[in-house]
C-alpha cells in the first residue's frame, strides 16, 4: 500500500508542475485545436508540434533573435545589390576575355 502512496504523490507532484508551467493549459488548448478540426490531418503528431509552437508564450529572446535574422537578410539584400553593381562597374573597365587571350600571345 506504501508503494502505491508514492506513485501517486509522485503523480500529483507531476500534475502540480504541469499546472504551474502552464503545459496542461497548452496542451488542453492544442487537442481541443485538434478535435475542433473538420478535416482530421493524416498526421496528428505534425499537427501537435505545429501547434504547440504557435500556442507557446513568446520568448524575449526568441523575438530577439527574430529581430536579428530580419536586419540580417536586410544586410545580404544590400550586400547582393552591392556585389552586382560593383560587378557591372567592373566590367566597363576589364577588356572582353577574348582580348586579354590576344595580349598575353
Amino acid at each position: 500500500m506504501a508503494h502505491y502512496k508514492a506513485v501517486e504523490s509522485k503523480r500529483e507532484q507531476f500534475r502540480h508542475y504541469l499546472e504551474k508551467s502552464g503545459m496542461l493549459d497548452l496542451l488542453t488548448k492544442v487537442l481541443v485545436a485538434l478535435y475542433e478540426e473538420p478535416e482530421k490531418p493524416n498526421n496528428a503528431l505534425d499537427f501537435l508540434k505545429n501547434h504547440l509552437g504557435a500556442l507557446a508564450p513568446e520568448n524575449p529572446e526568441l523575438d530577439a533573435l527574430r529581430m536579428e535574422v530580419a536586419e540580417m537578410k536586410e544586410k545580404y539584400e544590400a550586400v547582393l545589390e552591392e556585389n552586382k553593381n560593383l560587378k557591372n562597374k567592373l566590367a566597363q573597365y576589364e577588356p572582353p576575355q577574348d582580348e586579354k587571350h590576344g595580349e598575353k600571345l
